[in-house]
């Protein structure tokens, strides 16, 4: 492969790559996956190696943990907090269609907005539907410093295989 062709493929998967870092900011978008969808691009077009194909399978572990920690960390905090599970399961869908109706802050406003609206009807109480919903954003803050982490730490390791090719 031309060394203009390969640099241009680098460039491009880093500059994908730091899309999906910084698209964690945005709670649906699937920042995580997109990282490891890149690398898993990159690997394709480029060939894997061995050790592309070990730190493919660390950053896939990395994909599923990330993924999975979001939602735990999430919503654990606003149920903990009082919030139902089908409020939840309510705002994440909420989540979801704003952010396809008014992309990118229609989800950002419309699930916390779900969860204060149902868990006031729920409770008749505006101060445990605010301690709900408190949760529901200490659990988003905790769940994004987790996955940017993790982000980080994806890149790194695609770096590492990138890099040494």
């Amino acid at each position: 492969m031309p060394t203009w062709l390969s640099a241009s493929i680098f460039s491009i998967t880093l500059v994908i790559m730091a899309v999906g870092l910084l698209g964690l900011i945005v709670p649906i978008f699937p920042g995580i996956t997109v990282i490891w969808l890149t690398h898993l691009g990159y690997g394709l077009v480029t060939h894997f190696s061995t050790l592309g194909w070990v730190l493919f399978g660390v950053n896939t572990v990395l994909m599923v943990v990330g993924v999975t920690i979001d939602n735990i960390l999430m919503n654990a905090k606003a149920h903990k907090e009082g919030a139902a599970w089908s409020t939840l399961a309510l705002a994440m869908l909420a989540g979801i269609l704003g952010t396809v109706v008014f992309p990118p802050i229609g989800g950002i406003l419309a699930a916390p907005l779900i969860v204060l609206l149902l868990e006031y009807l729920r409770q008749r109480d505006i101060h445990k539907a605010l301690r709900t919903l408190r949760g529901l954003l200490i659990g988003w803050g905790a769940s994004f410093v987790v996955r940017f982490f993790i982000g980080l730490v994806m890149i790194a390791i695609w770096l590492v295989w990138a890099i040494t090719k």
